[in-house]
């Protein structure tokens, strides 16, 4: 199997791109370890992701005039921090593994990091002729291997307003399925503009609006014949689900507009590792393991967002910068008609 897929599919892919050897000794731990050790690896990539989907939902804290269209291309970079590079692997938490040296725990690559130098842990496992047998396994690195440092996400992003101050949207990013792997992603926003419910609202000098937005991403990725391990129908499935709430002021100029936003994010996040995989010694020892574990999670947290966007005529391009748990920057193309 290529290791140099895209981020997105290295992400998806999660431990069976970075520990693609080493998936049959993972999995003879047992499945309990195995998806322990996933879920910690797999976090920060989950929550990286939930964080990149949900920038670039608005331009402008005022909405188009009554039955105009709005038609965005937006580009993003979610950063990846140093602390969301690791985390502490404690071999309390598991049956069946343990470090070489016998130290209680260590600091560990997640899929955003990367073992320099290679970290390597010792497999328990039950052979039911020899008894208990032990290997070593070297622990999956992650895209910080490429010096990768940034998640990005690109977006197709269309609006309407139906009402004055309404502007509803949605955003799509059509599946692309590339080296056996599939993703892809959709979305429903809406945003009001609240002072345009003021019978003054034009002498206002700012408009305050809010933004409720729902967003899915999901993916596959085959690796049935890789032959990582001998088996049917191999493969990771992820989904992710957010919401977004967040509350935007801005000037109201007629070329250059000014905006920030403060907010909420909720997401759940589901990755199942399926399909059948018989794990063996190579000679004697062989079990069968069915569709092995599902890693559930979410993300929470509060986004913070400032902006500027610049209007000419039925062209324009902003930037914004979002600051959480992941910081993000944007930019966008936006036609108006």
């Amino acid at each position: 199997m290529k290791k140099k897929l895209s981020i997105l599919i290295i992400l998806l892919s999660g431990v069976t791109v970075s520990a693609q050897e080493n998936l049959d000794e993972l999995l003879a731990a047992g499945v309990a370890d195995a998806q322990r050790f996933s879920r910690d690896y797999l976090k920060p990539a989950n929550d990286g992701l939930a964080y990149g989907i949900n920038t670039g939902w608005f331009n402008n804290a005022k909405t188009p005039e009554r039955f105009g269209f709005e038609f965005s291309i937006i580009g993003n970079a979610t950063f990846i921090s140093d602390e969301d590079k690791a985390f502490i692997l404690d071999v309390s938490d598991y049956e069946n593994i343990r470090f070489p040296d016998n130290a209680p725990s260590k600091v560990v690559a997640t899929a955003l990091g990367h073992n320099d130098p290679a970290q390597s842990v010792i497999i328990t496992y039950d052979d039911p002729i020899f008894g208990n047998q032990e290997t070593t396994l070297e622990l999956p690195t992650g895209i910080g291997s490429a010096n990768v440092n940034i998640i990005p996400t690109v977006f197709l992003q269309a609006s309407f307003s139906p009402f004055k101050g309404t502007q509803i949207k949605g955003r799509y990013f059509p599946k692309v399925d590339r080296e056996d792997a599939k993703v892809g992603l959709y979305g429903l926003g809406l945003q009001q503009d609240f002072t345009a419910f003021l019978p003054a609202d034009k002498l206002l000098p700012i408009t305050v609006s809010g933004l409720i937005a729902y967003t899915h991403l999901d993916g596959s990725y085959d690796f049935t014949e890789t032959g990582i391990v001998d088996g049917e129908n191999q493969q990771v499935q992820t989904e992710t689900n957010t919401m977004l709430y967040q509350l935007i002021v801005g000037t109201k100029l007629k070329m250059v507009n000014f905006y920030g936003a403060i907010g909420y994010i909720d997401g759940k996040n589901q990755t199942d590792l399926l399909g059948t995989y018989r794990v063996s010694d190579g000679v004697f020892f062989s079990e069968k393991i069915v569709d092995p574990f599902s890693i559930e999670s979410e993300t929470k947290g509060i986004l913070g967002t400032v902006g500027a966007n610049l209007s000419l005529g039925f062209f324009g391009l902003n930037a914004s910068y979002s600051i959480g748990d992941f910081n993000s920057a944007s930019l966008g193309m936006n036609f108006t008609f």
